[in-house]
């Protein structure tokens, strides 16, 4: 059984709806994470029946976030009460959108750690994310992230 199956994603990133862009964590270690979206017809990145690019990018960041934000907490705190944690998107290096989703279609998202740099008040990481839909990859992109604790 994946032990991710209940975990509450909303207790690990300080979004909440309608800005949420990521459902569940597939599978999640120290340099990977794979995360599932349902794309809602309410979704507020829904642009004529297709998840938008800005949407897409949302999902990028929040999923590549989940892997530094995971070393904040220990790993049995499958509630998120050890800490709280803000990120923002330094740099978007680069992106390549093939396609967009459709509404009321499941996206995959898989990101990978390329680098990291921490100091007593953030971390800085650069990350490579894949977004699929079927085995179909929809969008590459590579962007840069600030992880800061809240004290």
């Amino acid at each position: 059984m994946n032990r991710f199956q209940n975990l509450d994603i909303t207790k690990f990133l300080p979004h909440r709806k309608p800005f949420l862009m990521v459902d569940d964590v597939l599978s999640i270690d120290d340099e990977h994470v794979a995360t599932s979206f349902k794309i809602e017809s309410s979704c507020i990145f829904n642009d004529n029946g297709y998840f938008n690019e800005v949407g897409l990018v949302e999902n990028a960041a929040q999923t590549c976030s989940a892997i530094v934000g995971k070393s904040y907490f220990e790993d049995d705190d499958i509630e998120g009460k050890g800490t709280k944690l803000i990120g923002f998107i330094s740099a978007i290096k680069k992106v390549t959108i093939k396609e967009c989703p459709k509404v009321n279609t499941t996206i995959i998202s898989k990101a990978n750690l390329k680098s990291r740099f921490d100091t007593d008040a953030y971390s800085i990481c650069t990350l490579e994310c894949i977004i699929s839909q079927d085995n179909k990859e929809l969008v590459s992109c590579e962007m840069n992230l600030v992880i800061q604790e809240l004290k």
